[in-house]
């Protein structure tokens, strides 16, 4: 009776391999499509736009990773969007500790100057508040350079959506996602009861 157990090993290696690996690029594409649309949101409320999306997307990939899950696009099919997901956060963290950086360095001056027009009566505190300027121009700078990071990310998981889509012939409408802003590229609107979505063009024809 023994002989008619099998091992694990052994009952995976009878699986139909094209179902096994269509099962992996969906459960793929689900998690893309959700850290597509956070990513994006993310991009519009920087803009000022008000949204009302919220999904930890950040959470989701370090979810994955906890448990080790060999069933996601950044481990599975790309390796190397997992690095460019990383290094992408390491930067924008940065941005944000060189903002508020410089936004204690330009208060403290404004201070210091405004401290010493009391002291001497000297009016010192003009050339702290001809620096203030600057604050705005950093800000500027950091949202710029965030905004540009977000739409990267974006587009980096709307391409590796669209290849799994292709090579593993999903049906993209089935993958439908929310965007909040443009200029993406690979993307076409669709309209359904329940609003506008975007899905990826499908390229298995080509």
């Amino acid at each position: 009776m023994m002989e008619n157990i099998k091992d694990s090993v052994e009952v995976a290696l009878e699986l139909d391999e094209k179902s096994v690996y269509s099962h992996i690029a969906h459960e793929s594409a689900e998690d893309i499509i959700r850290i597509i649309s956070s990513l994006d949101a993310e991009r519009a409320k920087l803009r000022g736009e008000v949204i009302y999306y919220t999904d930890d997307w950040d959470a989701l990939i370090r979810e994955r990773m906890a448990k080790g899950k060999r069933h996601t696009a950044f481990d599975f099919y790309n390796p190397a969007l997992l690095d460019i997901w990383e290094e992408k956060v390491k930067l924008g963290k940065k941005l944000k500790r060189l903002e508020r950086l410089s936004y204690a360095v330009l208060g403290t001056v404004v201070g210091l100057t405004g401290l010493a027009t009391v002291l001497t009566g000297t009016p010192f505190i003009l050339l702290g508040l001809a620096i203030l300027p600057l604050a705005v121009a950093v800000r500027d700078r950091v949202k710029s350079s965030l905004d540009l990071l977000y739409y990267e990310l974006t587009q980096f998981f709307i391409d590796e959506l669209r290849a799994i889509v292709t090579k593993h012939g999903l049906t993209p409408e089935k993958y439908k996602f929310k965007l909040f802003t443009g200029g993406y590229f690979g993307v076409e609107t669709k309209r359904t009861p329940s609003g506008i979505f975007a899905v990826v063009e499908d390229k298995s024809g080509e």
